[in-house]
């Protein structure tokens, strides 16, 4: 009788660790229950590219996707925590899952696609082409071939000078693209319209000028690790990011940063 009592115990103690080693085992192929488990939701960003992630004169982390990640975070009932790195980190930090997402204003291409799933589009901008204000050579993306560009490490704007045929200088952020283009190490730079216009507006004394933007806006949107894990993660964020269209939090915020409400699909 002893040894039945003992084998049963045994069994329901099996069963239990069994179940609870089950339980473990779907938090974790859940990130989104992981990350409200958790009550922290890990996001990374630059901090040096004005006006989506800065810091202000006071040294506080600040920007349009500082807020847009605060307000997911909220959506998801858990805080928000902000690591800041170089941009060609930034990814590898999020496969390594030392994060949840980057909110960078991070363009969706064809080739992020294939390693990463996105949320829906957020943002929509163009890119802009800037050269020295004395630079006549160069008056299109066409005339980018040859020349030499300055831009962040595998960034989308280093991926389209390189497409144009021009070689590419890589930095750690918007000031040194301007910076290199200014002093003459590099013949241009590509960025974000407003990212640009924000930083002239800045530094009007710059010796920068504006040559071309692209006809299409690319669409900004926020990437995570691909496949089932984060399939319910992708759902809850797009769902704020509806709600924030809803609410017109979107379009206040890009107007505070912006000076323009850059949320709404111009081909819409």
């Amino acid at each position: 009788m002893k040894k039945a009592i003992t084998l049963a115990l045994a069994l329901v103690l099996c069963l239990s660790l069994v179940s609870g080693l089950s339980a473990y085992a779907a938090g974790e192929d859940d990130l989104l229950a992981a990350i409200q488990d958790s009550g922290v939701l890990t996001i990374a960003m630059e901090g040096t590219w004005a006006p989506w992630t800065y810091h202000d004169e006071d040294d506080e982390l600040v920007g349009f996707d500082v807020e847009v990640g605060r307000y997911i975070a909220d959506h998801l009932g858990v805080e928000a925590e902000f690591v800041e790195g170089e941009w060609d980190g930034l990814f590898a930090g999020m496969d390594a899952k030392r994060y949840d997402l980057v909110i960078n204003g991070v363009d969706i291409t064809d080739e992020r696609s294939e390693k990463y799933d996105f949320s829906d589009p957020y943002a929509y901008i163009r890119t802009a082409l800037v050269v020295r204000e004395d630079n006549e050579d160069i008056t299109s993306f066409e005339d980018l071939k040859g020349k030499t560009t300055s831009n962040s490490i595998g960034s989308t704007y280093m991926e389209l000078a390189e497409d144009y045929g021009a070689t590419c200088q890589g930095v750690d952020s918007l000031g040194e693209t301007m910076q290199m283009v200014a002093s003459g190490r590099a013949d241009a730079t590509l960025n974000a319209e407003v990212s640009v216009l924000d930083y002239l507006n800045e530094q009007p004394d710059a010796p920068l000028k504006v040559v071309a933007y692209t006809d299409e806006a690319n669409l900004v949107a926020i990437p995570m690790r691909k496949g089932d894990e984060t399939a319910s993660l992708r759902d809850a964020i797009n769902e704020a990011i509806a709600a924030m269209r809803d609410d017109g939090t979107l379009s206040e915020l890009s107007e505070k940063y912006f000076g323009a409400d850059i949320t709404v699909d111009p081909e819409a």
